[in-house]
């Protein structure tokens, strides 16, 4: 496992971290099966750990208190997330922060996320939803500076909603803010445009999550892929997205070298970005413990692989699917 620097913060984080969204109560996630894959993981050198409140209602917050006290003698960056009040996923720009962070809710989350892990503190709490036009109200700055003063957390972050990273700069510019957490991948390389230049300016962390585009940069879906009833990716991959995704993900296949696969190539994308502090794919499984933090050990892709890559860029606007 290689690491890179979290920012101001001066963390020196696992550039494959772990993303708990899956062991909050995805179809086929069980418990006993995630804690040994998050324990592998450890092992093999991870260090940072992204789990929220809407992972389960704290469910994966508890799995993630239940192994820093299995890891005593280990350091463990530990990051989670604040529900908006409203529960609406992804904000919309006509909420304000008393529809979705009012100081007391604010409060009430550290509150409650800290006693579903069974933790004094995290490292990082996080924004799960965020507008730009929130950073001019100080209430939220003046709520995390109390709260940070009581050692409740050591920094403060922001997740920007799926393809906005536009919508995340003007927090990044004020200094208020410690991380930022975005979708970068292969597809969704807009981050680079203003928002990572942003965070170099300003030393702020990035944290990249959906490293495989929900599924289609592992390049194991087809048109007619279907989840059990209930999975969210039933909403998410309605026919308008999953067939044009397949499509995309097929463009890439000729482009793969022998020597991996069309996920290794994904990951090993954004290992070129040095800007980004950690990669948080979803690991529920031994299997996908190994097989991601390898790329780690196998580096940044090729210059010229990762310029034919870039040509493959997908620019898209948020719509009543994209969640």
């Amino acid at each position: 496992m290689n690491y890179r620097r979290f920012g101001r913060m001066g963390w020196n984080v696992s550039e494959v971290g772990y993303g708990m969204w899956g062991m909050g109560g995805w179809s086929g996630s069980e418990d006993d099966e995630s804690l040994a894959s998050l324990q592998l993981s450890v092992d093999l050198g991870c260090n940072f750990f992204d789990t929220a409140w809407g992972y389960g209602a704290g469910h994966s917050e508890g799995l993630l208190g239940r192994l820093v006290r299995a890891n005593p003698n280990t350091r463990l960056y530990t990051a989670t997330k604040l529900p908006p009040k409203n529960f609406k996923w992804p904000s919309r720009r006509a909420f304000t922060l008393d529809d979705c962070f009012p100081p007391d809710h604010i409060e009430q989350y550290v509150e409650w996320s800290l006693r579903n892990a069974g933790l004094d503190s995290f490292d990082l709490f996080q924004f799960h939803t965020w507008e730009d036009s929130w950073t001019h109200d100080d209430r939220w700055a003046s709520k995390v500076d109390d709260l940070r003063r009581q050692g409740l957390f050591s920094a403060i972050g922001i997740s920007i909603n799926r393809w906005e990273p536009w919508n995340g700069v003007e927090a990044v510019n004020s200094g208020l803010i410690d991380a930022v957490q975005v979708i970068y991948n292969i597809f969704d390389q807009n981050p680079e445009d203003a928002l990572f230049p942003a965070c170099r300016a300003h030393d702020v962390a990035v944290i990249a999550r959906v490293p495989y585009d929900e599924g289609t940069l592992t390049g194991t879906l087809t048109k007619q892929s279907t989840w059990p009833a209930g999975d969210w990716r039933n909403t998410y991959f309605v026919p308008e997205n999953l067939n044009a995704s397949v499509d995309r993900a097929e463009a890439l296949r000729p482009l793969i070298p022998a020597d991996m696969n069309m996920a290794q190539m994904a990951m090993r994308f954004i290992l070129n970005e040095p800007t980004v502090s950690t990669i948080i794919p979803g690991m529920r499984k031994a299997k996908h413990v190994r097989e991601n933090i390898a790329t780690s050990n196998a580096g940044p892709l090729p210059a010229a692989l990762h310029e034919a890559l870039r040509a493959h860029r997908w620019d898209r606007e948020p719509t009543a699917w994209s969640q």
